[in-house]
């Protein structure tokens, strides 16, 4: 009788193979590992690109050639990707009329690089004074939703896909917050207005600001979370108001026992604790590009101001305040290189004095004795849990193209301006 070797059967057994079979998956598993470092070397490195941010540049009428000059200056720069027009389409003593923003829009269309329109002080929060025209600021926001804000791209003659905050049921109004993606950097639009967000102090609910604010909180939440998602190794955010970042109230438990003796009331602080949140949430280097309302330095301030509620310096949290001495002339120009230190460079750029005013483009006119129209009603914004809570991802704009894509904002205050 044969006996059978047990031990065969504590262990898997494995089937014979022959000398060539083994070379030949040798030779195999080689072939991979070469074909996958190929691709590692063939991959290309992060983009680098570059975009433009101007503000404030249409005081008047006379000032619409000159900020469509502005625009074919920069529209030359093959390295500019895109133009972000950084709030302030109107001057705070023009009247807020239907026809000023149509005639303005349509210069902004011109621009031959996609464009960003984020609404600013005079776009809307002015609109209320009486050299503004005595409008309801809530009524021009709605106005500019449905005209500036109406497409789901950009504005320019090559536009680039946005994400809008209003693709978002329960903010469908908010349709000026905006989110799109070049290279590995997240940008975000928001609508924060100077001088103090829109916040009043007239009796009852403050409900504009405060339906606002749980958007934009939202927004950032979101954007955050969007980021970690796509891998991005940057996000920057813009918004129009100098929000005052050196200030940073921490929340109060006993506030109220202070009765008569509070301080002007900081319309800019829930905004700070949520960029305070995105640092914390997204580990890379966030920028905030804001208008500066002081013009006294050399066209922008680059800082870290911002603190958290330990007192803290937010460390990876860098600000950016532009304020050009000539708008009409100059742009702030950000060339992005995540792959080098420091990523961001900031320089001032300015139009070749030899570049001729365009020819008068075909523009709306305005008339400024017409009437004002009677302001609809604003739809209401619903109450909603916290912003963290509503953590819904949107279906991703497809990117545009772009060239190059970081820790770090390096700035020079001059630009060699010739093209």
């Amino acid at each position: 009788m044969r006996r059978t070797d047990t031990r065969a059967c504590l262990a898997p057994c494995r089937p014979r193979r022959s000398r060539g079979a083994g070379r030949a998956a040798v030779l195999a598993v080689a072939l991979l590992l070469a074909m996958q470092a190929g691709i590692a070397l063939a991959k290309d490195p992060a983009p680098h690109y570059a975009f433009a941010v101007i503000g404030g540049t249409l005081q008047g009428s006379a000032d619409e050639a000159l900020t469509q000059r502005l625009l074919d200056a920069i529209g030359r720069d093959s390295d500019v990707s895109f133009i972000v027009y950084d709030g302030n389409l109107k001057s705070g003593k023009e009247a807020c009329r239907d026809s000023l923003f149509e005639t303005r829009h349509t210069l902004l269309e011109t621009s031959k690089a996609a464009l960003v329109f984020i609404p600013g002080q005079h776009d809307w929060t002015d609109c209320g004074t009486a050299e503004a025209g005595s409008y309801d600021p809530v009524e021009r926001l709605d106005l500019l939703r449905q005209t500036l804000f109406a497409d789901a791209s950009s504005m320019g003659q090559n536009p680039i896909p946005l994400a809008r905050e209003s693709e978002v049921s329960r903010f469908r109004p908010y349709r000026e917050n905006v989110r799109w993606l070049v290279g590995d950097t997240v940008f975000v639009g928001l609508n924060v207005p100077g001088p103090n967000n829109h916040f009043l102090y007239a009796g009852g609910r403050n409900g504009e600001f405060e339906d606002r604010v749980i958007a934009n909180a939202f927004w950032l939440d979101h954007a955050a979370e969007y980021a970690k998602r796509r891998g991005a190794r940057a996000i920057v955010v813009l918004v129009q108001g100098d929000f005052d970042p050196e200030r940073y109230e921490r929340p109060e438990r006993f506030a109220w026992l202070r009765f008569g003796h509070r301080s002007k009331r900081d319309g800019f602080m829930e905004f700070k604790r949520s960029l305070v949140k995105l640092a914390e949430t997204f580990h890379g280097p966030v920028v905030v590009i804001h208008q500066d309302d002081d013009r006294s330095h050399t066209g922008f301030m680059i800082d870290q101001p911002l603190r958290n509620d330990k007192g803290d310096l937010v460390t990876n949290l860098t600000r950016i305040a532009f304020a050009p001495r000539s708008p009409q002339n100059q742009w702030v120009q950000i060339d992005v290189e995540l792959d080098k230190r420091p990523p961001f460079r900031v320089t001032v750029r300015d139009v070749p004095k030899n570049m001729p005013l365009p020819a008068a483009p075909t523009l709306p006119s305005h008339n400024e004795n017409a009437a004002p129209p009677m302001p609809p009603s604003m739809p209401a914004v619903p109450d909603f849990a916290p912003a963290s809570e509503l953590p819904p991802i949107l279906p991703e704009p497809t990117p545009s193209p772009s060239p190059d894509s970081g820790n770090g904002v390096s700035g020079t205050n001059k630009g060699n301006g010739n093209m």
